[in-house]
């Protein structure tokens, strides 16, 4: 299958201003994660979906592909199924631009998991975590068959009665298959996804489900 990651990427982060070009040991950030990106081996290629001129300019100059994209998108995902519009690929990967340490195997393993079950749409890497009352992270909880029953930025499950559990927290990196994706774009937002400022509800709302593989991260 030819499987495409895009990274989408913008300098107005609410929480943290020109996020995508902080310095990290020397590279800005988007750049770490673009470089990242390259070393997995289910990517045939890699580009950043930015609305940004300085953030094209940056990847350009480190030898990266840039597509630009509307400044009017509410989230990421609508701004790389955007820029693949005119892709050729059966698979869109999803890599969010703030991932400045993602293991490129832990995106083949997402990847896999969409190789592997063509029933499967869309699917999601969570890890174990254990810090608590952070609305920043997205907590996840999944049916018997690691498929996603709902994202939080609440702690879920809640611990009111059983305290020291493991949480589980989406990690972002989310392949689709395009033509899924492409559809994604046209449904309305949801209840669920405008309370909880999470795009991904949306496809839990409409009865889709998102297939999650369980890594190791340092994230905790």
């Amino acid at each position: 299958m030819n499987t495409v990651g895009i990274i989408p990427s913008r300098l107005e982060s609410s929480r943290l201003p020109n996020k995508a070009l902080k310095d990290i040991c020397g590279l800005p950030m988007i750049v770490h994660v673009y470089k990242r990106c390259t070393f997995a081996k289910s990517l045939d290629e890699v580009y950043v979906a930015t609305d940004s001129n300085e953030i094209s300019q940056v990847i350009e100059n480190h030898g990266g592909k840039v597509i630009m994209t509307s400044s009017h998108h509410d989230n990421g995902t609508e701004r790389i199924a955007e820029a693949a519009e005119n892709i050729n690929a059966e698979i869109i990967v999803n890599i969010q631009g703030d991932e400045a340490l993602v293991m490129p195997e832990h995106i083949d393993s997402a990847v896999i998991a969409l190789v592997e079950d063509e029933k499967i749409n869309v699917s999601i890497l969570v890890n174990k975590f254990s810090k608590r009352n952070s609305p920043s992270d997205i907590k996840v909880v999944l049916d018997q068959n690691d498929n996603v029953m709902y994202l939080s930025r609440s702690d879920i499950p809640s611990d009111s009665r059983t305290k020291d559990f493991r949480l589980l927290k989406a990690y972002h990196i989310l392949p689709f298959r395009k033509d899924f994706l492409m559809d994604y774009v046209k449904w309305d937002k949801g209840y669920l996804e405008q309370m909880e400022y999470n795009e991904y509800l949306r496809i839990l709302e409409r009865g889709h489900k998102i297939r999650a593989v369980l890594v190791k991260s340092s994230a905790r």
